[in-house]
């Protein structure tokens, strides 16, 4: 197990080639795009070099790690040798089967298939397969380098000696697996997007403004950040996909989306990625200033 492939270079998909690649992993990471590539790789080396300017890491650290990583625009090419494939593309189910088929037929006959979904059947995913029993998910958490958890979910035909093998893995990359069952959302978004959910519900109640809803959890829940800036750092849209998971996996009116974040999502207001959210990052990254159409 020395060659993990990871599928997609965007802010997951480069988070867990660094963490594999940090650890001694040889990475192929695989993207249709050659510029998301070449960003995915300049995100990895300005992540790093934040650990050089700490101290966490050496110059000569930093360089090995980013000499562990390939990059790819044929999925072909890039998992011939993979032992482990992580699939960190968008959260589509379409386009998620698509790639576990096209894995399924190109990948060596013993490769373990991943998916870093946060909210879709392992157990559907694994169905696309020949291998259903080789399929399981690793739900890393944002900024991958940094956040210990992996959420490891095992599909209806996940084998035992995958599972295993797979909790170990995510040990040796000094992160903490906690194994869940295979339901839509998991454990943390199941808990989590409601409560996103309803903060945009009240919101869109009048009953606060955004700062306000903000400061309320932060101060009096002790959370690191409001669960409106949250959204707006996990992106409006992928929020929106994971509801409504969710929504057609239990038929429960508990999961639908607020209307505003229906709203916003179709008008393109996606959050930090898109430069405005419940917040305008025109200026800075940080949210700071609230968006014009709720200041």
């Amino acid at each position: 197990m020395n060659n993990i492939a990871v599928i997609g270079a965007g802010t997951m998909g480069n988070g867990i080639a660094h963490t594999f690649a940090q650890f001694g992993f040889n990475v192929q990471l695989i993207d249709v795009s050659q510029a998301a590539l070449d960003r995915g790789l300049a995100t990895i080396s300005k992540n790093l070099d934040r650990m050089v300017a700490k101290e966490k890491i050496s110059e000569d650290y930093k360089t090995t790690t980013l000499n562990n990583i390939r990059t790819y625009t044929s999925i072909k090419e890039g998992v011939q040798y993979a032992s482990l494939v992580v699939e960190a593309a968008t959260e589509n189910i379409d386009l998620k089967l698509k790639i576990f088929k096209e894995l399924d037929e190109v990948c060596p006959e013993d490769t373990i298939l991943a998916t870093n979904t946060s909210s879709i059947s392992i157990t559907q995913i694994a169905a696309v397969t020949s291998r259903p029993q080789q399929v399981i998910g690793m739900h890393f958490m944002n900024p991958v380098p940094i956040m210990k958890l992996v959420e490891i979910i095992r599909g209806y035909n996940t084998s035992d000696q995958v599972n295993d093998f797979i909790v170990d893995l995510t040990k040796q990359i000094n992160k903490v697996p906690v194994e869940v069952n295979d339901y839509p959302g998991f454990v943390a978004n199941r808990i989590l997007m409601p409560m996103i959910n309803e903060s945009i519900e009240t919101l869109y109640n009048g009953v606060a403004g955004v700062k306000e809803i903000d400061t309320v959890m932060k101060l009096g829940m002790a959370h690191p950040m409001g669960p409106l800036q949250l959204a707006d750092f996990i992106g409006l849209d992928v929020c929106l996909s994971i509801l409504n998971v969710m929504y057609e996996g239990f038929k429960n009116p508990k999961y639908a989306p607020c209307p505003l974040l229906v709203n916003m999502v179709t008008a393109g207001k996606l959050g930090v990625k898109s430069g405005e959210g419940f917040y305008d990052y025109s200026e800075s990254r940080k949210a700071e200033n609230v968006a014009k159409m709720f200041s």
